[in-house]
């Protein structure tokens, strides 16, 4: 276990090397907690360790009086869902969560709080004006990014963890000027699609990396709830509204169409999937609104507009 003062708070992320395990580690580092990463690629650090993300090591330690445990861990989507893929997906998920559930389950002083990632995927495709899925009211859907998303929060509801809070992160897509799906979405906007794609009128529903951050300190610091917790921003938009912005944003010279036709074209080339952008997801945060959690950017417009400045 490393050394550090006693009274400074420590913060474990579990697949912490990867874009939004970064953003939180220097997001609590700057509030004063030491962070301590674990990781499949330890990249030699003092606050990394290394992990296979399957079995119980040496890494379980450092669990021992943590704050707060935070598990980021799990393949990336931007696949083909072949069959090894979809295994792959499913395994990251599910096992790197049956596992520190196992390492809290065992541990003396367990984590005050553990905040698992699950996905807002795992709401059913929102179709027309109808009403945002909340916590409590929210549809689930079909098809295999659901299963995956249910396999994964039942992992995480699964062992016996009296002493320790735990909440469920049914995350958007969260924008950043510096990783994720934002710098691609301007790349192209760029080159001219800033256009709907497809139809345009499925919902997306996002978040600032910023508002992710605070979020998640909000969730650990500033409430006792546990349970399922929608991180959104309250304001989701149309894939037709949210390509007007970057349009009126960026200015290209043209504007491309995107039939899904084309869509479908494109992802078997990029070796993806167009799921991640025709899915409707109309995702509303009910649940922090409710306990007071304040937004700094709680419009697209806004947000988009920060972005841009620090690209």
């Amino acid at each position: 276990m490393h050394s550090f003062p006693e009274n400074q708070p420590k913060i474990v992320i579990a697949g912490g090397n990867g874009f939004l395990g970064q953003h939180l580690a220097a997001h609590f580092q700057e509030l004063g907690y030491r962070v301590v990463i674990i990781g499949r690629s330890a990249t030699g650090r003092p606050n990394q360790v290394p992990w296979d993300a399957r079995n119980l090591g040496a890494w379980a330690v450092e669990l021992e009086g943590a704050a707060a445990l935070i598990n980021m861990a799990g393949r990336t989507v931007d696949c083909r869902y072949t069959a090894a893929n979809k295994r792959e997906i499913v395994a990251s998920r599910v096992d790197s969560t049956r596992v520190l559930g196992e390492a809290v389950a065992a541990c003396v002083n367990p984590p005050r709080v553990w905040l698992n990632s699950s996905t807002a995927t795992i709401y059913a495709h929102s179709d027309g004006w109808q009403r945002a899925n909340t916590e409590t009211d929210g549809k689930i859907g079909t098809g295999f990014s659901v299963d995956v998303a249910q396999a994964w929060e039942a992992a995480f509801w699964a062992p016996a963890t009296p002493n320790t809070r735990r909440i469920a992160l049914r995350t958007s897509i969260v924008l950043a000027a510096d990783g994720g799906a934002f710098p691609v979405m301007t790349k192209l906007a760029r080159r001219g699609l800033c256009t709907p794609q497809g139809n345009g009128y499925q919902w997306i529903s996002w978040l600032h990396i910023e508002d992710f951050c605070r979020a998640i300190e909000f969730l650990i610091n500033e409430t006792d709830q546990a349970g399922t917790f929608n991180v959104c921003a309250p304001t989701p938009l149309t894939n037709r509204d949210f390509n007007t912005l970057l349009a009126r944003e960026l200015r290209p010279l043209l504007r491309l169409p995107q039939p899904t036709w084309l869509l479908e074209l494109g992802a078997f080339v990029l070796r993806t999937e167009t799921e991640l952008i025709l899915k409707s997801r109309k995702v509303v945060p009910q649940r922090l609104l409710n306990l007071g959690f304040r937004f700094r950017y709680a419009t697209c417009e806004r947000a988009v507009a920060d972005l841009l400045q620090l690209a």
